[in-house]
């Protein structure tokens, strides 16, 4: 009988090394008894033995595809002690020939292929669950961050790497009851944990626990699905977590009121379709328009945003430019044309010599919308409807402005301001007269710019924009 030790940190890469010595030595899996660290000795372990010759086999050279090693090792993760002889038994067989990889009917075989799913659900816990606490640090040029997590596995290792790739500007502790994960100046360690206390509270958690109460929607609770997806064993290490209490016995009386504060379908309807007012509203202006905003609900958009994206600009600017919607960094931070198509528009407006400081910049509809995917939300376009919604805020603006020209980039401000977005090819750098009278200059919109797949053609229609832009720079205050 074999006996081998492996190392707390490393165990995995240990485990594969002897493995292969192993097996070209013809060392059957019955004839290894495996531990980690410093086990107590077993009751059945070498000494019982001594003297008796370990059984021998022919000699195994371990061949197997990638992706098959790489279940296996995820599995060896797993907290079954019994998962390094069980790991070798099966790599034995398929090498041999004498088992074929995904045969559930094996029992090994089917039980090591669950373990290996229960370590993937517990790494991505841990991706969703760990929460960092700023700490003092020691290089005062670099923030650093420590978390203490509790996974049901030992995962440190595999899971780590995600965090150093994700927050690689900064300094991170990650402590487990059993290892610590450190990332300094760039480099990963792993280190046995020594403190097992958690990281005090910072000046942050207070703001995230009121963001938290803010996304709640009450309407939407699921008990049964939060907790599966969220479990109660990771609560006490959430800062929002000592909140969902309360707010789950609250739900029921907050759903009744929002229910009861909804127009009927007929008013919410006649709402919707609205025109914009003759008259000026006295209690809304350039300074109150973004709480307003905030709480607009004449489409399905605005409830679903984090805030509503007025424009900004000099109340005195004779130049309006109109995109269609706020990104999701826009929707983050409340400020119109600051993501990737800002960047952009930015760089195309300097070489025009259109200042942004001295232009009206904003969007036809003024709520971000988006399609969850996953932990992303990516950009979907405002439907007609949406558009003639949220056109009584462009109105309300231009009125409010008075721009001598209004520029329209893309389709979607196209149809807000004329009435229809097609044909915008063709209509790009044209001028256009709006039912007021204010002409209009129809140019492209560099969200559209960037998505273009033909370099050339990208080339082409952002000269085109930049043109646009220079004309509307040029263009003459009446």
């Amino acid at each position: 009988m074999e006996e081998v030790i492996l190392p707390h940190i490393g165990t995995v890469a240990a485990w594969r090394e002897t493995a292969r010595g192993l097996a070209a030595r013809g060392v059957p899996a019955e004839a290894v008894l495996w531990r980690v660290g410093e086990a107590a000795p077993d009751l059945f372990g070498p000494d019982l033995f001594d003297g008796m010759a370990a059984p021998q086999a022919a000699p195994v050279t371990l061949t197997l595809p990638r992706a098959t090693l790489g279940e296996i090792e995820c599995a060896l993760h797993h907290s079954d002690p019994e998962r390094f002889a069980r790991a070798y038994d099966i790599v034995l067989r398929l090498s041999r020939g004498d088992l074929r990889w995904g045969d559930r009917e094996d029992p090994a075989l089917h039980r090591l292929i669950a373990q290996a799913k229960h370590v993937r659900r517990d790494i991505h816990k841990m991706h969703a669950f760990v929460r960092f606490r700023e700490i003092t640090a020691e290089d005062a040029n670099r923030r650093a961050f420590a978390a203490w997590f509790e996974p049901d596995h030992p995962i440190v290792e595999p899971a780590t790497p995600f965090f150093a790739k994700r927050f690689g500007d900064m300094d991170w502790v990650i402590a487990t009851p059993s290892l610590t994960a450190r990332f300094e100046a760039g480099q990963l360690s792993y280190s046995e944990t020594e403190d097992r206390s958690p990281p005090p509270e910072d000046a942050t958690e207070e703001l995230w626990r009121t963001y938290f109460t803010h996304i709640f929607n009450p309407a939407r609770l699921m008990v049964k699905a939060m907790t599966s997806e969220m479990p109660r064993k990771y609560w006490k290490n959430l800062p929002e977590a000592q909140l969902i209490p309360e707010m789950i016995r609250q739900a029921p009386a907050r759903a009744r009121a929002m229910q009861d504060a909804m127009p009927t379908p007929k008013a919410a309807l006649a709402d919707r379709l609205r025109p914009a007012p003759k008259e000026l509203p006295e209690e809304i202006t350039l300074e109150t328009m973004k709480p307003a905003l905030d709480a607009c609900r004449r489409c399905a958009i605005g409830p679903c945003a984090t805030q509503g994206v007025a424009g900004e600009g000099p109340a005195s600017a004779r130049v309006m430019v109109v995109g269609e919607q706020p990104g999701e960094q826009e929707d983050l931070k409340g400020r119109p044309f600051i993501g990737p198509a800002g960047q952009l528009f930015d760089q195309c407006a300097r070489a025009a010599r259109l200042d942004r400081e001295r232009i009206w910049l904003t969007n036809a509809v003024k709520h971000f919308k988006f399609t969850p995917r996953g932990k992303q939300r990516l950009h979907q376009a405002p439907n007609a409807g949406e558009v003639k919604a949220c056109r009584w805020w462009l109105d309300l603006e231009r009125q409010l402005i008075k721009p001598d020209l209004v520029v329209a980039m893309g389709a979607t401000a196209a149809a807000s301001l004329t009435g229809t977005g097609k044909g915008l090819v063709e209509r790009a750098g044209q001028i256009e007269t709006l039912p007021d009278g204010t002409p209009c200059l129809i140019t492209y919109h560099p969200a559209h710019l960037l998505r273009l797949p033909d370099p050339q053609l990208a080339q082409a229609r952002q000269a085109a924009f930049t043109a646009s832009l220079r004309r509307a720079a040029d263009w003459p205050l009446a």
